[in-house]
């Protein structure tokens, strides 16, 4: 069991709105405690229905989401903590025959404790996303069609900025900050394979922890792989922890 940090309700909402603010779908309906975004891409934040609480989960929510989804077009699934208080959800997804797939974190943190990650020249922030940064963000690596519609999502955020460092007039690292809620929140964030462990990601994240400074912001979080050993170690550094594990619940194969 991951070790976890314990939020209140407000900001865990506050969390799952400023995700698909930032994560945009192409529908965003609602049931009590629950947000049920729809997109027709790849992106699972963005087409799987999430809890704005972790208290006790009340499986009878999940006929009446099964079959929004469905009347919508869209197959139903789920973001679900991997939390005691919805063991007894899972239990019956798995009755259902929906399964658990990609383990992720969602790690929080203050901004301040970015600003000091790197005493080099912080990244650049952009309004958009220019040509390098999307072929930073789709590089090797990375299937064509899932970044194709992660950057889709990304671009039509409202309050997003997209960071990048260059090298010889070349983009080699990249990331997209959102703000709002309360949060700077972080994602895509790339490094050229060629240009790993120069801190250019450190650097990427200054960047975004001087604006969010800059509009008043002091809380962080993100989500990331939980295989993503490199990745959770930076964050760590950066004194951001845990706030709960949360896996995808699809129907099987």
């Amino acid at each position: 069991m991951v070790a976890c940090r314990s939020l209140t309700d407000a900001e865990v909402e506050s969390i799952e709105c400023a995700t698909l603010d930032a994560v945009v779908p192409d529908r965003l309906h609602h049931l009590p405690g629950w947000l049920l975004p729809m997109f027709d891409g790849t992106v699972g934040r963005a087409r799987s229905a999430v809890p704005l609480q972790h208290g006790q989960a009340n499986p009878a929510f999940i006929g009446p989401i099964v079959e929004r989804y469905q009347a919508h077009g869209f197959v139903p699934a789920f973001r679900l903590p991997d939390l005691p208080a919805f063991n007894e959800f899972h239990a019956h997804l798995c009755d259902l025959g929906f399964g658990p797939e990609q383990p992720t974190l969602t790690m929080v943190g203050l901004v301040e404790n970015l600003l000091g990650l790197h005493p080099g020249p912080p990244g650049e922030l952009h309004a958009q996303a220019d040509a390098q940064w999307m072929d930073m963000f789709l590089g090797p690596g990375l299937d064509p069609v899932d970044g194709a519609s992660r950057a889709r999502a990304l671009s039509r955020a409202a309050s997003t900025l997209f960071a990048s460092v260059r090298v010889a007039g070349r983009t080699v690292a990249s990331g997209a900050a959102a703000f709002g809620h309360g949060w700077l929140s972080v994602h895509g964030m790339r490094t050229h394979a060629a240009h790993r462990g120069q801190g250019l990601a450190r650097r990427i994240l200054v960047a975004m922890a001087a604006e969010a400074q800059r509009r008043a912001l002091t809380k962080v979080f993100l989500q990331v792989d939980a295989g993503n050993e490199p990745a959770i170690a930076l964050y760590r550094r950066a004194g951001m922890v845990t706030a709960w594990p949360y896996r995808y619940w699809r129907p099987a194969a």
